[in-house]
């Protein structure tokens, strides 16, 4: 009998229970007009489009902020964009209109939205507008979309086989390989901009020549030009690209203002001359002003050939910045620098060795580093002695602690050049700070004409004292 009243007792709390609980959620459907969606931005905004080419996925929140559940009654691209098309995909289904879609009180559902844009026939990028409309309890709203549209010039797997010029009216959008034939010229414009699809690579026997400026540099990045996250820009990321080989019998390459970013295996450089491999007369690679930065593996590498490097950056990678085999080296007012993101790396930034060649014979390395600096989170340059090797940093800026001898000639030792980059941030800027131990370091004779202007055109002979490494210093004021 007990037992009896005890199940009694505890079906009743149970029913009890169960209908406070029902009371509390609200499954009817409200249909007063002032209860409304609100929405987690007001505009879905696209980067810069490749035109007939898809997008990354943008997403957006609607909220039901009602205690009742709220019925949309539609949910469209309004379509004003004549050359430009937005599908979605609503809380997991895909389609370019919706009808009838339930949101419980006080939730919420996502809403994707993918770009398609057809050519635009123009060579600028064309801003393209559109509406997402959202119908519910007869109150209409909507959600601005927009995307700059533009159109490229598709090179899928072409050989240059005669002298070719590249302009700047639009970019070059490169898939697989683009190969240079031996013999031929590739000519830049300034302002140039080449796109390489994921994997592709630009692979000349020929010759380049870049005529890029400092108002109009030249640009050769990966083709994704979106964000990878929030406002974090691919810009950060590595190994998007193959990258810039330049192989046998190429000879006299001559790149200015050239921006290199987000390649796998960055430039390289193999060449042989009238001399053969090792020539120390013909230079193969000149770089002057260029910046090539952000490698999964190495920005620069050079083998048996003679290459110059000029008012140049060379940042940020897994292994190696930069490595030289043999050959001859000319670095002349250049940094050298790496705070890689995505590990940090073991390999020294610079690394200059001889190479033997298949016929046992060594090739040695002849290389100088005037006006440098060599600075990151691993070891300066490849350890050991220099002794019985040609190879000199004078007037050079390194973390290292050390002392000038035949090989390091008048070196800043333990010294900070005070970028002003902030890794944590992803912020990656090699210029100088206020502070920086490179400011007036250098010797103006071992300046060459051409690096008497860096990259932003700022004059190194202006203060009479030479700064060390790419750019010039200019004062930051305090914030």
């Amino acid at each position: 009998m007990n037992h009896s009243r005890i199940t009694l007792w505890v079906i009743t709390i149970m029913l009890a229970a169960s209908a406070l609980l029902t009371s509390c959620i609200e499954d009817g459907f409200t249909t007063s007009s002032s209860d409304i969606l609100t929405f987690s931005k007001d505009t879905v905004a696209f980067d810069t489009v490749i035109t007939l080419q898809g997008t990354a996925t943008k997403q957006m929140v609607v909220y039901n902020r009602s205690k009742k559940q709220i019925n949309i009654s539609s949910i469209k691209v309004a379509g004003l964009a004549d050359k430009g098309h937005f599908h979605l995909n609503v809380d997991g289904v895909r389609g370019d209109s919706f009808q009838n879609v339930e949101i419980r009180g006080n939730d919420s559902i996502f809403v994707f939205i993918e770009a398609y844009l057809d050519e635009m026939e123009k060579d600028e990028p064309t801003l393209l507008e559109d509406r997402l409309e959202f119908v519910t309890n007869g109150v209409s709203q909507s959600v601005l979309l927009s995307a700059w549209g533009q159109d490229v010039v598709r090179i899928k797997g072409d050989t240059i086989s005669r002298n070719t010029r590249f302009t700047s009216a639009k970019p070059y959008l490169i898939y697989d390989t683009l190969y240079v034939s031996p013999y031929t010229t590739l000519t830049l414009d300034a302002g140039t901009t080449l796109l390489f699809h994921d994997k592709a690579a630009l692979r000349c026997a020929g010759r380049m020549l870049a005529n890029g400026t400092a108002e109009a540099p030249i640009t050769f990045r990966g083709d994704r030009l979106d964000h990878v996250v929030g406002s974090t820009s691919f810009d950060v990321m590595s190994g998007q690209w193959g990258g810039v080989i330049f192989t046998p019998p190429t000879m006299n390459n001559v790149l200015n203002h050239v921006i290199m970013k987000g390649s796998s295996i960055g430039m390289h450089c193999s060449a042989y001359g009238e001399t053969g491999y090792g020539d120390t007369v013909n230079c193969a690679l000149k770089l002057v002003n260029c910046v090539l930065t952000n490698s999964a593996s190495t920005c620069l590498a050079t083998q048996t050939c003679y290459v110059q490097a000029i008012g140049t950056e060379i940042s940020d990678a897994a292994e190696e910045v930069a490595y030289f085999a043999g050959g001859k080296v000319m670095m002349s007012q250049c940094t050298f620098a790496n705070n890689y993101l995505f590990k940090v790396p073991s390999l020294p930034i610079v690394n200059v060795f001889d190479v033997e060649y298949n016929d046992g014979t060594v090739g040695k390395i002849k290389a100088y580093f005037d006006n440098c600096i060599i600075y990151g989170l691993s070891t300066d340059i490849n350890e050991g002695d220099l002794n019985g090797f040609d190879v000199y940093l004078r007037y050079c800026l390194l973390r290292s602690a050390g002392n000038d001898d035949g090989h390091f000639i008048n070196c800043v030792w333990e010294a900070d050049p005070m970028f002003l980059t902030v890794r944590d941030d992803h912020f990656f800027d090699y210029r100088l700070g206020n502070e920086s131990d490179a400011i007036g370091k250098g010797n103006p004779s071992l300046c060459p004409a051409e690096a008497r202007y860096d990259r932003y055109g700022n004059d190194r002979l202006a203060r009479g004292a030479v700064d060390l490494g790419a750019y010039v210093w200019t004062f930051i004021p305090e914030e």
